[in-house]
């Protein structure tokens, strides 16, 4: 039972995660250059799996594949955050993404 409470909690975390990471992406960063680095997306899945390996440490029932599998859901979600912003565009060879304006 405890383990479908722990898979339940990480599911949903890590669709909020998407969502939210997405939607920050596509509203709030839309004019900042660096969000289309290709880096970008690592930095920040990097970024939030550590900081939920610090709150799953605290909680018993998770562990680290729930802070893994958040960070890859923030990382994915910035990616589809950029390519709604980014629409037709191409990266170069410095990693930043050439678009159309959007």
């Amino acid at each position: 039972m405890l383990a479908l409470v722990a898979l339940i909690v990480t599911f949903v975390a890590a669709l909020g995660g998407y969502a939210t990471a997405r939607r920050f992406v596509r509203e709030r960063l839309r004019f900042v250059d660096a969000v289309h680095r290709r880096s970008t997306p690592w930095l920040a899945g990097a970024g939030a799996t550590l900081v939920a390996a610090v709150v799953t440490a605290l909680l018993p029932v998770l562990g680290l594949g729930a802070a893994l599998s958040f960070g890859l859901a923030v990382g994915m979600g910035v990616a589809a955050g950029v390519r709604d912003i980014g629409g037709r565009g191409r990266w170069i060879g410095d990693g930043r993404w050439i678009g159309d304006g959007r």
